[in-house]
């Protein structure tokens, strides 16, 4: 077993395009030098810019499959996407924590595609709050960050986990991310407000699982986010399509 890149895994959707879900998630991880191991909770259909066709795919796999990799290689730090509902989403952390109670957990709360399917089952949101105590951090952008807030989620936040509000959607400070640790609020702005940034299918995909990777090289949190900050911003900027480039 190799031992200079620290041990990842993605939990998401497949999207034959590439550019979100697990496929994105692994160039990610790739880049920042991390070995990163992939399972699939979805089969989408799906361009950069339509959505055509979703399948799901059985709990039971799901934790099967974790339960295999996390018995054979030490997996530092998991990214979980897209998820059926809380019922899952909590069997999945619960599997995750029982195999290594040390794992450190990223959840990226996709709640619709860009074109505007709906994944999460919100009638199950309020169930959601005894995963978020396991979680060690949630990525929502700010339209999900305001369905979530809109369902009681994040009362008493202090004592579940730490939260990063994503600002590519604010109409006020667009590109500067709140980071939510302890009580204590923390902005990021943006590296270079010089730069174009063109929308990118699978940003928030990109995000996570940079974030993730940075956690299991030994960051701490709010380092992870900005590292992670950096690694979108190249993303955004690499080109004009919706399809961004990793380098």
């Amino acid at each position: 077993m190799q031992t200079e890149r620290p041990f990842v895994m993605s939990i998401a959707g497949f999207d034959p395009s590439g550019g979100a879900g697990l496929l994105a998630d692994i160039k990610t991880m790739e880049q920042l030098k991390v070995q990163g191991f992939g399972i699939c909770t979805a089969m989408t259909l799906q361009t950069e810019s339509q959505f055509f066709n979703l399948q799901w795919r059985p709990i039971k796999e799901i934790v099967l499959e974790i339960d295999v990799l996390m018995k054979n290689y030490p997996i530092e730090a998991v990214k979980i996407g897209v998820v059926k509902d809380a019922g899952d989403l909590n069997e999945i952390i619960t599997r995750i924590k029982l195999n290594n109670s040390e794992t450190k957990i990223v959840w990226d709360p996709v709640l619709k595609s860009t074109s505007e399917f709906s994944f999460f089952d919100l009638n199950t949101v309020s169930q959601v709050r005894n995963p978020l105590k396991q979680i060690d951090l949630i990525t929502p952008n700010y339209n999900e960050y305001k369905v979530l807030k809109e369902n009681h989620l994040f009362e008493n936040l202090e004592k579940q986990c730490s939260l990063l509000i994503k600002g590519g959607h604010r109409k006020d400070k667009l590109g500067t991310d709140i980071l939510i640790q302890n009580g204590k609020e923390i902005s990021i702005e943006p590296h270079d407000t010089s730069s174009d940034y063109y929308p990118k299918h699978g940003s928030g995909c990109v995000l996570s699982s940079a974030i993730v990777s940075h956690l299991a090289k030994g960051e701490n949190l709010e380092t992870a986010c900005r590292k992670g900050k950096q690694y979108i911003e190249q993303f955004l900027t690499s080109n004009s399509s919706l399809l961004g480039f990793h380098s």
